[in-house]
């Protein structure tokens, strides 16, 4: 069975995550990934602790935060300096499909690849250009790290319970990988029409602003500047988590239906005085946060969320990863991948989130590829070159 991209070269020269986290995504479908690495490789494949260490002591040790983004990739070093490597980089290009970058602005252009000179090479090249602020305006020039994005970005201003905090995940470099990957696919469907290749920016910044939904109408709209969210919705009531005697639990009451089983099942009046709308809710949290954790007080985490399912109020559990990938549900959904790894053996990956309906996973991807050790493919790459 072919998978949906199989017949899409992807040249990844991006390092870090944003970018080899968008060239992954593509990879997943089928698409045929060559990440093109310094001598020195990818910054992540030094990013550690922890390492993974084979059995030999002397093989190179490998960072699970590069395991994490370069599933189903080839690993070729070049020298983009030299003129010989260039001269492979140029190659690479005139048969590539998409080519991807998250070097600082200008970088590519002083390297002698400025998109002019890859559209001359190959005018059906779609080019995805990942920055940190954008490709251009007055702070365009800035490198671009998740952690700074999500304080520039305004995302931590909306994190934690009394301090601004960043999520616990590179979320502005998957988003903005997640969006880039998007973009590349939108384009690709033109060129089918079109016959021409074309640019598609992003960057952090972009990522994080895209995804302040609601909270961002509430100042562009309401001109109301919103705050630490903490571990509880802003806009509606009683939705977050609470403490019950054993562990905390998650509670959704989305919509009054729900507020009422929810106020049925532990005997609260749901008309009660400052109880009776969402609007009377989210201005008295405080106070519904008391009676709702005071009725919980005596009850374990498992009692409280088994009556909240049969009262038909979303519920659940806070977990911890090993939990999540041992969680029946996760298995059930292929959301791990075991690939075999050329020096650590087997190992387990993070999966695609997507599923289609002719195959169980990742677009028809019969097997994946495990990330790939630095110039792993070197020989390979060079030869499939000498027989076009």
């Amino acid at each position: 069975m072919s998978a949906l991209l199989d017949d899409v070269l992807v040249l990844d020269l991006t390092r870090a995550l944003a970018g080899p986290h968008a060239a992954m995504m593509l990879g997943d479908l089928g698409a045929r990934v060559i990440k093109v690495e310094s001598p020195t490789g990818d910054d992540t494949r030094s990013w550690g602790p922890p390492f993974m260490d084979p059995e030999d002591p002397d093989a190179s040790r490998e960072s699970t935060y590069f395991l994490s983004a370069n599933r189903n990739k080839e690993s070729i070093t070049l020298d983009l300096k030299d003129p010989a490597d260039q001269d492979v980089l140029a190659r690479l290009v005139e048969r590539a499909d998409v080519l991807m970058e998250n070097f600082r602005v200008g970088v590519l252009d002083r390297l002698g690849f400025p998109v002019s000179r890859l559209h001359e090479l190959n005018p059906r090249l779609v080019v995805l250009q990942i920055t940190g602020f954008g490709h251009d305006g007055p702070e365009a020039t800035r490198s671009g790290f998740d952690q700074i994005a999500q304080g520039e970005g305004g995302l931590m201003s909306l994190t934690g319970l009394t301090e601004p905090t960043k999520v616990g995940v590179p979320i502005a470099d998957l988003l903005a990988g997640m969006n880039g990957a998007y973009g590349v696919v939108a384009a690709l469907y033109e060129r089918e029409r079109t016959g021409k290749g074309r640019v598609v920016h992003t960057s952090l910044l972009a990522g994080m602003v895209g995804v302040h939904a609601f909270q961002g109408t509430k100042w562009t709209v309401a001109k109301e500047v919103p705050g630490l969210a903490g571990g509880h919705h802003p806009s509606i009531a009683p939705y977050g988590m609470f403490r019950s005697r054993t562990a905390p639990v998650q509670i959704a009451c989305g919509s009054e239906k729900l507020w009422q089983a929810f106020a049925r099942e532990f005997d609260i009046d749901p008309a009660g005085d400052g109880f009776a709308t969402n609007p009377e809710r989210v201005a008295n949290r405080d106070a519904l946060i008391e009676v709702i954790e005071g009725l919980l007080a005596d009850l374990d985490a498992e009692t409280v969320l088994a009556r909240l399912d049969a009262a038909g109020v979303p519920a659940g559990k806070v977990r911890s990863l090993d939990d999540v990938y041992s969680w029946d549900q996760t298995l059930s959904q292929g959301l791990l991948l075991d690939v075999d790894h050329p020096t650590l053996g087997p190992v387990q990956l993070p999966g695609s989130p997507l599923r289609f309906d002719d195959n169980a996973h990742s677009g028809g991807r019969e097997t994946h590829q495990a990330p790939p050790t630095l110039g792993q493919h070197n020989d390979a790459v060079r030869a499939w070159l000498d027989e076009a």
